[in-house]
């Protein structure tokens, strides 16, 4: 729930008091929070920079991709996936599972709003979060005030683009894994996967299947299974192997070309660490992500350098949902915990500003920023 104070300030942003908490990122895991409050009847306002809801999977994942664990451990609460869904969900199914969470629970994201700065004020004591939208005609900003502040943007923000020696001079096609879509248009190419996890795994097999002539970097035959094996004794290890058959199939065939790191790129080839030289027309970068919390939150205690939090609870009502590597599983787990928090101290916030003691604080703060 918004409350606009009815002018803009200084710099000529619109104010907004948000009567709840302010939840930055519509992907799983603020729709996790959101539906958890929700169920609460705390009122909550989600801010989105894209123009959709779980846009990384709307828009930045390849059109093959499934869900890498079991569907059990990727719900989000109070709704589970519909009993008819295989047990590794689509790429669509979940999109679709989602949207309908949203419906659900009526959780409608201001779009298209794209946080500049989040910073505490501590002589107001709330957060003044600064956000931009843009259209093809015009720019304009928003300043929204609250007392509770959940950060939602997760781990995947940012696509990771390494420094690799020679790559700005290669004259063929570079993306990152978040830009690839299908091999349909790599046809009899000769393509460079940079990295072995289940990402380059997933666009190596798909490449193949589309009769492009791929090479998957591994530099070390450790790297050759998904992280979720290794180490996940909670899971049925046979039916994960199952999952990549096919993969290892393409890769004893010959299909699937494994290479070692990468010692420098040059025009139309590039040069691997054991001194073999091959020539290639595309590079797939399928070399992570990152946070980007670090490029707009102005909060050095609970966030790290590297955009991860110190746990899921920060200072004067900070928190971080979806930032624990593990997954969906993860953000379940942190919107329960977040809701519940904010649960237990909502009846005392909402009665130290009721409306009438509120506003004038407010003119007073937004005078003096």
């Amino acid at each position: 729930m918004c409350n606009f104070v009815g002018e803009n300030n200084f710099f000529g942003r619109r104010c907004v008091w948000v009567n709840g908490p302010l939840i930055v990122g519509a992907g799983p895991s603020g729709l996790a929070v959101s539906a958890c409050l929700r169920e609460q009847g705390i009122p909550f306002v989600v801010i989105e920079r894209s123009d959709c809801i779980a846009s990384l999977w709307q828009k930045h994942t390849y059109d093959r991709v499934k869900l890498h664990l079991p569907k059990k451990f990727c719900q989000l609460p109070r709704l589970p996936f519909p009993q008819e869904y295989p047990e590794y969900p689509s790429k669509k199914q979940f999109i679709t599972y989602l949207e309908n969470y949203a419906e659900t629970f009526d959780i409608k994201p201001h779009f298209n709003e794209c946080v500049l700065s989040a910073k505490y004020d501590e002589a107001c004591h709330f957060w003044r979060v600064v956000t931009v939208s843009k259209t093809d005609l015009t720019r304009s900003e928003t300043e929204y005030m609250c007392q509770m502040l959940v950060v939602a943007t997760g781990e995947n923000a940012e696509g990771v683009v390494p420094e690799i020696d020679g790559l700005e001079e290669f004259s063929g096609e570079v993306i990152h894994v978040k830009d690839y879509k299908s091999g349909k248009s790599y046809n009899g190419k000769k393509v460079l996967v940079v990295g072995c996890g289940n990402s380059g795994m997933e666009v190596s097999l798909d490449l193949s299947n589309h009769n492009a002539k791929p090479s998957m970097v591994v530099r070390s035959s450790v790297h050759v299974l998904p992280r979720e094996i290794m180490g996940k004794s909670t899971f049925d290890l046979a039916m994960m192997l199952m999952k990549w058959i096919p993969l290892w199939l393409k890769i004893w065939s010959g299909d699937i070309t494994v290479v070692p790191g990468i010692k420098r790129f040059n025009r139309n080839s590039v040069d691997l660490v054991n001194g073999e030289t091959i020539d290639i027309d595309s590079v797939v970068l399928a070399t992570g992500y990152r946070s980007n919390v670090p490029y707009w939150l102005q909060e050095t205690e609970f966030f790290a350098k590297n955009g991860f939090p110190n746990g899921w609870k920060g200072k004067h009502g900070l928190y971080a949902s979806g930032f624990t590597r593990k997954g969906l599983a993860g953000a379940f787990a942190d919107a329960i915990k977040i809701s519940q928090d904010i649960g237990k101290g909502w009846k005392e916030v909402s009665n130290k500003n009721k409306n009438k003691q509120k506003v004038p604080t407010l003119r007073r703060c937004i005078s003096t920023f």
